[in-house]
């Protein structure tokens, strides 16, 4: 298991768009403590055989394989654990059914009433964006308010949405976030994903402040 103590680098990956072999790529780049696997409009069945090649490709690079909604996929895949973003009724009760042994994390909300709800049902984790949601090489400030107000109220760890260029985890770090999510700034670099972990994680290290070990980690 990864000692760092600071901010840590998530990454998502739409079955539609991210081919498994870009995410092994990007794992070689360094520090990644999970990786979290979203359907991006691919029907179940592609999503399932997406996940079935990601999940032990991750696992075998010492990350943490979070599958998004669907609790069939995330169990027949051996996933480390699963976000609800569109399911978030149900995180009550998975949360009773797969902690501690699984990693259980909510996202979806957009306010701080919907995100403190979410924390009285204890998940592992709280995810301030949305899948798919990095169109802008900024940060939403939306998301910055919210993982900066978490950070200084609540124990439960954050996750905050970086923007579309991996300079963007400077602003994620600064707002106390525990982990920052990067999608299309790693993906679609132009000098390749290994290349922009790589720079994510020279970042976090100038950047980030010193934590405690915390719950995304495999």
């Amino acid at each position: 298991m990864n000692e760092l103590d600071r901010t840590r680098l998530v990454l998502l990956a739409s079955a539609n768009d991210r081919p498994v072999e870009a995410i092994e790529e990007a794992l070689t780049g360094g520090d990644v403590a999970s990786v979290i696997l979203y359907p991006g409009g691919l029907s179940e069945t592609g999503f399932s055989e997406f996940c079935d090649r990601a999940v032990p490709l991750i696992q075998g690079k010492d990350a943490a394989a979070l599958v998004v909604d669907d609790t069939q996929i995330f169990g027949r895949s051996s996933a480390d654990g699963i976000m609800l973003e569109k399911q978030r009724s149900e995180l009550k009760d998975l949360v009773a059914r797969f902690s501690p042994h699984n990693i259980v994390g909510c996202g979806g909300f957009k306010d701080r009433h919907g995100a403190l709800q979410v924390g009285e049902q204890n998940p592992h984790f709280v995810f301030f964006g949305k899948t798919g949601g990095d169109i802008r090489a900024e940060p939403h400030r939306k998301n910055l308010a919210l993982a900066n107000w978490w950070s200084g109220l609540v124990e439960i760890p954050c996750v905050v949405m970086g923007g579309n260029c991996v300079e963007s985890v400077i602003e994620c770090v600064a707002s106390g976030a525990d982990f920052v999510g990067l999608e299309t700034a790693v993906f679609s670099a132009a000098d390749g994903a290994a290349a922009a972990v790589r720079h994510a994680n020279q970042l976090l290290d100038e950047h980030a402040p010193r934590l405690d070990e915390t719950a995304l980690e495999d």
